[in-house]
């Protein structure tokens, strides 16, 4: 895609402080970090998010990112890893191109997870009913 960010850092169009490549991925670190260290593994084959992401994209994506976490865990010293995907703008995705965030952690940074609330077994049933009937 020509305006996208991604394939154009994928291209060698812009610069990044890589990490790691290979025929299907790119890992470079986050300008806009969360801690110094925050990386991003993207699929080289442009796809806008999980929802349309081939199979194989998919699987190189994970597996880098499996791979490369604890590397990123131990170069920074980080207490913990967060491993992040946003998928879609209402869920935090800026760019659209599909991709991984390794973030590490820090004891008392601040940051908390995601906000979660009690939610009735009614309700649960209700909507295990709705996922598991598009399986």
């Amino acid at each position: 895609m020509t305006d996208c960010l991604f394939c154009k850092i994928i291209a060698g169009e812009i610069s990044s402080h890589k990490i790691y490549e290979d025929d299907e991925v790119l890992a470079f670190l986050d300008i806009n970090p969360v801690h110094l260290g925050h990386t991003l593994v993207v699929p080289k084959k442009h796809s806008e998010d999980i929802l349309s992401i081939d199979s194989d994209s998919w699987r190189a994506v994970c597996e880098r990112t499996r791979i490369l976490a604890p590397i990123v865990h131990g170069a920074t010293g980080a207490d913990g890893i967060n491993v992040i995907m946003n998928n879609k703008k209402s869920a935090g995705q800026l760019i659209d191109h599909a991709h991984t965030h390794i973030v590490p952690r820090f004891k008392d940074d601040g940051f908390k997870g995601l906000p979660q609330h009690k939610e009735s077994d009614e309700a649960l049933a209700a909507m295990r009913e709705k996922i598991t009937a598009l399986i």
